[in-house]
């Protein structure tokens, strides 16, 4: 485990009017960081940044997103999700920092004036994070809600037992943002539009608790674009609700840098351009994972012996296979069926649902039943490999078998 260390300097800056000193601090993080306010930026001799006037609103936005990164990233490490949040509420430098971070990777993005897509700050915030993990480890904790000072002293990232807690800050002024009331009388412009598209103002409130960041996407920039392009793409009206509450990070994926390269990507693997309409439908999320992960689990299903056109099919029928962690689900999971003698590919083909449930709370409950009655395991397997796909895939109980 290597120390935390830190090295404080004050640099003198020259003072523009209206605007404070900079302060800047060196620490064994990867480079210099900048706390700063404003709206375009500014690179000095040697590549730092400094800003002046970038708006309040792409700010709020940025740092939103990068909790939600933030969040996202503790809750791997075994945090629940009330621990997360109280750590990132009490971690407001650090995620100025993070944000600061966005802005020097993303130097050319700002001056000229486009903003970060959520793909892009996920893709420059989590190498970053995975880093700061390695060097410090246990006490990742303590940088991150001390942050810029070193922690006093180590605190695991361990599992924490659940607790009762009331809505984070973050979320309650996201849910406030959408539902104030304007000068005008009226409701934020990009909320009367998912209103007329069909969503219920409950419903636009469920989905910036889920994602805070949401509340500050723009309706021309972010909002109206991606309804615009799932139109074209087929999909009706009225599927555009559900596709939009199941997954709101959609709006603030880039169409052209983004969603139409992942999507090629995939039509590389068999998915079928002409269903894209129903894969959305039936799993948004699918056009936010990071081509790493389609590929981890396209390369599994390859080792399991299925045929490219088996794969395509599959990811076409049941795009949610995507979302099943490799090592955490599909490998368990292959190995419990295989333990039976079933064909894992042939049952993968069949019923790719079934590779989502349980081993401990749907499989092996159906598997004692019939081991209780006398059957064998082989005798399980062979039923599991001709008609009994449907009883794991629906999850039938015990008395439903009787």
């Amino acid at each position: 485990m290597r120390a935390f260390s830190a090295i404080y300097s004050v640099e003198p800056t020259s003072l523009s009017r209206g605007f404070l000193p900079v302060r800047r601090i060196c620490l064994s993080f990867p480079q210099r960081v900048f706390f700063c306010k404003a709206k375009s930026a500014e690179f000095g001799p040697d590549g730092s940044l400094s800003f002046r006037t970038v708006s309040h609103t792409l700010l709020v936005a940025e740092k939103e997103e990068a909790k939600a990164v933030l969040t996202l990233f503790l809750r791997k490490q075994g945090l629940s999700n009330a621990v997360a949040a109280r750590i990132i509420n009490k971690s407001d430098l650090f995620i100025n920092h993070l944000v600061s971070r966005l802005h020097s990777v993303h130097k050319s993005r700002y001056l000229v004036g486009r903003e970060l897509t959520t793909l892009e700050i996920r893709d420059a915030l989590i190498p970053y994070l995975e880093s700061l993990l390695e060097e410090h480890g246990n006490v990742l904790v303590d940088v991150v809600e001390n942050f810029p000072n070193p922690p006093g002293k180590e605190r695991s990232i361990v599992p924490a037992s659940p607790s009762t807690s009331n809505l984070s800050s973050k979320k309650v002024k996201a849910v406030a943002r959408v539902s104030e009331i304007g000068p005008d009388g009226q409701l934020p412009a990009h909320v009367l539009y998912l209103i007329d598209l069909g969503i219920e103002l409950e419903q636009i409130k469920a989905m910036t608790r889920k994602f805070p960041a949401f509340a500050y996407y723009s309706l021309e920039g972010k909002i109206k674009p991606i309804v615009e392009f799932l139109l074209e793409l087929g999909v009706p009206k009225s599927d555009i609700p559900t596709i939009l509450i199941k997954r709101p990070q959609l709006c603030g994926i880039s169409i052209s840098e983004n969603l139409i390269p992942t999507m090629a990507y995939l039509e590389n693997f068999g998915v079928d351009k002409r269903q894209w309409a129903k894969v959305i439908h039936r799993f948004p999320a699918l056009l936010t994972y990071s081509r790493q992960k389609v590929k981890a689990s396209v390369d599994y299903l390859y080792e399991l012996g299925l045929s490219a056109e088996s794969v395509g099919k599959i990811l076409t029928r049941c795009p949610h296979i995507i979302s099943y962690n490799v090592d955490d689900k599909l490998r368990p999971t292959a190995g419990y069926f295989r333990s039976m003698g079933v064909d894992v590919a042939v049952l993968l083909h069949r019923s790719p649902q079934t590779f989502g449930l349980s081993i401990e709370a749907n499989l092996k409950p159906v598997t004692e039943f019939f081991l209780e009655r006398g059957y064998t395991e082989a005798e399980v397997g062979t039923m599991v490999s001709s008609i009994l796909v449907t009883v794991w895939r629906i999850g039938l109980s015990q008395d439903m078998l009787l």
